[in-house]
């Protein structure tokens, strides 16, 4: 999928928990965490903007389109989250 959501990024950034982002949007930790990784096909703008106001960001920040993956730069961000 060419749309690669960097959640985890911004998460890092404001050193901000997904414990405490649940808690603020008032989303359930599984729904989190298939938005973080990336496995989720839709997202709900009423979400998009809770996030977005949590963290104290844009949506540019946090969706990101690319025509190709690199999938080693894929597999280096993979390992930063563990």
């Amino acid at each position: 999928m060419p749309i690669i959501v960097n959640l985890d990024v911004m998460m890092a950034r404001r050193k901000m928990s997904l414990n405490e982002l649940s808690g603020k949007v008032d989303l359930t930790l599984s729904n989190l965490s298939i938005l973080k990784t990336g496995k989720a096909k839709a997202i709900r703008f009423s979400t998009l903007e809770a996030i977005c106001n949590a963290l104290e960001c844009q949506p540019g920040d946090i969706l990101e389109y690319s025509s190709r993956r690199d999938k080693e730069t894929e597999r280096l961000r993979d390992e930063e989250t563990k």
